[in-house]
């Protein structure tokens, strides 16, 4: 405790680093605390065996993402950024189809004609909701029913919720899916394609620029140091409590989880304040990321609707960035979300292989073990916040019961869903915020 920072973040993701970096180009004096090996959080990145680095999770922007472009400016690297267009299909009824241009979406011939048009009239229907605040009692089944029909919401949308919210699907409240749907109907190309957005070398590269800039400017990152709990005195928080011993400061910024948060605080604060945090659901995220020699097949963004397969989505990331950006390799996510209680959660990862590859034999016939090079398979216990009904009126806010605690979270980004250019745009907030206390 000989070291007083001016500001301690708990966690490295985008949220904690943006907030690092403001507050240490500000003069202040930042220590932040990660208990993985590296920057990024769930943007974080691995090697495979070879050397080719990716990300644990799939990512990429939407091109009308403003928070990225406007950081890697600041950072002297906007240059790395591609800007690229997506191929997307859905996997249904044994056969895949394409779902990238308004043209694949009056092919698609599982619906009957009028639903087609249904379908691609639902952005525009969506669009006329300016409140999102007017729907949020709403769960998606009982908003969007009326607007595309039943038949429209059983093939299309209904899989892709369940296979995205599991147990908690019935759960999720409409504001979800609205902001989804504005989102990307506003990614569209002039020919109605969506267009994506990456950065050369992954998420990792801006991750480490962000960590390094903010050590240039006097800064401090600790890795491999989880905050197991807190130091209180006289109401205000003293310190962290972490392996490697105390860390006083005068302001605290936590990031994770709420759940993570709570865990941090219990036995230094109220109950029912703690209560509040462990209200917010989660679901888990099983990734098994597959570094294969050669393509499954033409699609980028795979959407799962079959009955029957358990992942939410096949993202055949060298689809998107060619192969060539990796020694020739084509790196496919598989991605599953899931209760942490459900027995696959517990799969050792050859298991877990072995239980992905059944399932892709009857996707891509021709598929064989021996197109695997390499996997790894990631966890991430609290991958997803649920948004269920009415959450505005329980999410907790940035304020503590301490006057020298804030917390700043991806389940805090509402109306917005996670993502890495809102984690910059919470980041950069809350560090405005911290500022002004720290001025007082």
């Amino acid at each position: 405790m000989n070291t007083q920072y001016d500001v301690v973040i708990v966690g490295a993701g985008f949220t904690g680093l943006v907030a690092g970096l403001d507050l240490a180009r500000a003069g202040k004096k930042v220590l932040i605390v990660e208990r993985d090996a590296g920057p990024g959080g769930l943007a974080g990145t691995f090697e495979f065996k070879n050397g080719i680095t990716i990300e644990k999770f799939y990512h990429h922007w939407f091109n009308n993402d403003e928070y990225v472009p406007e950081l890697a400016s600041e950072l002297g690297i906007a240059d790395q950024i591609v800007t690229l267009p997506s191929k997307t299909g859905m996997y249904f009824n044994g056969k895949h189809w394409r779902l990238s241009t308004p043209m694949d979406l009056l092919r698609f011939s599982p619906l009957p004609i009028l639903d087609r048009i249904r379908l691609g009239l639902l952005v525009f229907k969506v669009r006329q909701i300016k409140d999102w605040k007017t729907i949020e009692h709403l769960s998606i089944r009982e908003w969007l029913e009326p607007l595309c029909g039943k038949n429209v919401f059983k093939i299309v949308w209904q899989p892709l919720i369940e296979s995205k919210f599991s147990v908690y699907a019935d759960a999720v409240n409409a504001v979800w899916f609205w902001k989804k749907l504005v989102l990307r109907g506003s990614t569209r190309d002039k020919q109605g394609g969506e267009q994506l957005a990456y950065f050369r070398g992954g998420f990792g590269r801006l991750a480490q620029k962000i960590a390094d800039e903010i050590v240039r400017l006097g800064g401090e990152i600790r890795y491999g140091t989880e905050v197991v709990g807190t130091s209180v005195v006289n109401g205000h928080i003293a310190a962290l409590e972490t392996p490697q011993g105390p860390v006083a400061s005068k302001h605290f910024l936590f990031t994770p989880s709420f759940h993570v948060i709570a865990n941090i605080f219990d036995g230094a604060a109220d109950p029912q304040w703690l209560d509040s945090l462990r209200r917010v659901n989660y679901l888990g995220n099983m990734c098994l990321v597959l570094q294969l020699d050669r393509s499954l097949s033409e699609t980028y963004w795979l959407n799962v609707n079959d009955p029957g397969f358990p992942f939410v989505g096949v993202i055949e990331h060298t689809n998107f960035d060619p192969p060539e950006n990796y020694d020739g390799k084509h790196i496919v996510f598989i991605s599953r979300y899931l209760a942490t209680q459900d027995p696959v959660w517990a799969y050792h990862d050859r298991e877990y292989l072995e239980f992905a590859m059944g399932h892709l034999r009857r996707m891509f016939p021709e598929f064989n073990e021996s197109w695997v090079q390499d996997f790894r398979v990631w966890r991430a216990e609290y991958a997803q916040p649920v948004t269920e009904r009415n959450y505005s009126q329980y999410v907790p806010k940035r304020e503590t019961p301490f006057p020298n605690a804030t917390i700043s979270t991806m389940a805090q980004i509402y109306p917005e869903d996670r993502g890495t250019n809102y984690a910059i745009r919470e980041g950069r907030e809350v560090a405005r915020t911290i500022s002004a206390r720290l001025a007082n």
